[in-house]
């Protein structure tokens, strides 16, 4: 059986959202082990980690990220953020997984998508993931034609209630300064997270609930002749970030953060 790789532990008071990850909850919170290589689950040049925290509103996530040399351009919401450097995040339900995208100008990409054999009724139910969503389109995977089949992405999706932050370690796009990095907060409220929740994901989650989160770095620079651009806590040995039995696996806990 797979071992989760992240506890979640509940906070007591919601972390300070201003991309710094300074506040006393974060700084207790365990970080992650070292991303790896996306395909080859190989060693990666630069450090990348995360963290997780949760209370009865929301699930909140950090990203810790080294760079060099932070760089961004794209600043419209749902730009092809992928363009730039960013980080992903992923959470799965059973039959329907979310897709958050940040780069360094906090610009934000968004999408959510659902199974075609989930047996739902694409004609009714909410608006916003019905067949004729002026944005639902078929997807069948980046690099990898998944062996449950196509899904249907809904494109222009908004969380309700995201917030996100960024903080930049370093001046963003001077390539005359060396930078430390950048970090990235995120709090996605349950409210928000309702479409993902089923028998085996109640809102908010419970103690002991595992979860499917996946965290990952894509750099539009890639450091050697091994590295494949996409860097994430668990390898998923092919180019596409789109397979949830890959995600790891999160373990809520009601204890507080241990450090």
């Amino acid at each position: 059986m797979q071992q989760h790789a992240l506890t979640a532990y509940r906070t007591a008071t919601p972390p300070d959202l201003d991309g710094r990850l300074a506040a006393d909850c974060w700084r207790r919170a365990p970080r992650s082990s070292r991303f790896v290589d996306l395909v080859s689950g190989g060693p990666t040049g630069l450090d990348t980690r995360a963290a997780v925290l949760w209370d009865d509103d929301a699930l909140y996530v950090g990203f810790e990220v080294e760079e060099p040399r932070v760089e961004a351009r794209l600043t419209e919401r749902d730009a092809h953020v992928w363009l730039d450097d960013d980080v992903e995040l992923f959470v799965a339900g059973v039959d329907r997984y979310y897709e958050l995208e940040v780069n360094a100008l906090n610009t934000v990409y968004e999408v959510l998508f659902e199974w075609d054999d989930a047996g739902r009724d694409r004609a009714a139910g909410p608006a916003e993931l019905r067949g004729d969503h002026p944005q639902a389109a078929p997807f069948d995977g980046v690099d990898h034609r998944h062996p449950r089949g196509p899904r249907t992405g809904f494109w222009g999706w908004d969380l309700p209630g995201l917030v996100t932050a960024v903080h930049v370690d370093g001046r963003l796009n001077d390539p005359s300064v060396v930078d430390a990095g950048w970090s990235v907060e995120i709090a996605l409220p349950w409210a928000g997270l309702a479409v993902l929740a089923d028998e085996a994901h109640p809102l908010p989650p419970r103690d002991g609930d595992i979860w499917r989160i996946a965290f990952a770095r894509f750099n539009t620079d890639r450091m050697s002749a091994d590295d494949s651009g996409g860097w994430a806590l668990s390898p998923h040995g092919v180019w596409d970030a789109h397979v949830p039995e890959r995600f790891p696996l999160v373990r809520f806990s009601s204890d507080p953060p241990p450090g």
